[in-house]
């Protein structure tokens, strides 16, 4: 039996919290608005899970910074920033979500434009 992990990554980075996420991630591309420091900007979440997401955020911010986010279909959620590199920055729910919300569609139907609904012509 192999004493050594297959895997050239496991334990070399035990240090950086993004390692040590266990969660599913559901990686998308969705805006959102940030509010840190009372100011609000809008920044682009890259993937979600139950306790935290990553976004794109090119300010230098601190670890543990309390923070606030609005995600579409979810709505305002309390965190904090668990980690912050290069352009990107984790952020830690303080209570889990339901990142399924964040995929739901906008449109209700009646009041989707009729251009967006698709014409199936059978002929």
């Amino acid at each position: 039996m192999d004493q050594f992990s297959s895997d050239p990554f496991s334990g070399r980075f035990s240090d950086d919290p993004a390692s040590q996420r266990n969660a599913a991630r559901d990686s998308l591309f969705l805006a959102a608005t940030l509010r840190i420091d009372q100011v609000e900007v809008a920044v682009r979440v890259r993937n979600i899970s139950a306790g935290g997401l990553m976004a794109e955020y090119a300010d230098r911010v601190d670890s543990g910074m309390p923070v606030e986010i609005n995600v579409r279909g979810v709505g305002w959620i309390r965190g904090h920033i668990a980690w912050s590199a290069e352009g990107r920055i984790g952020i830690a729910f303080d209570r889990p979500i339901d990142p399924l919300l964040a995929r739901k569609p906008v449109g209700h139907g009646a009041s989707t434009p009729h251009f967006a609904k698709p014409h199936i012509f059978r002929g």
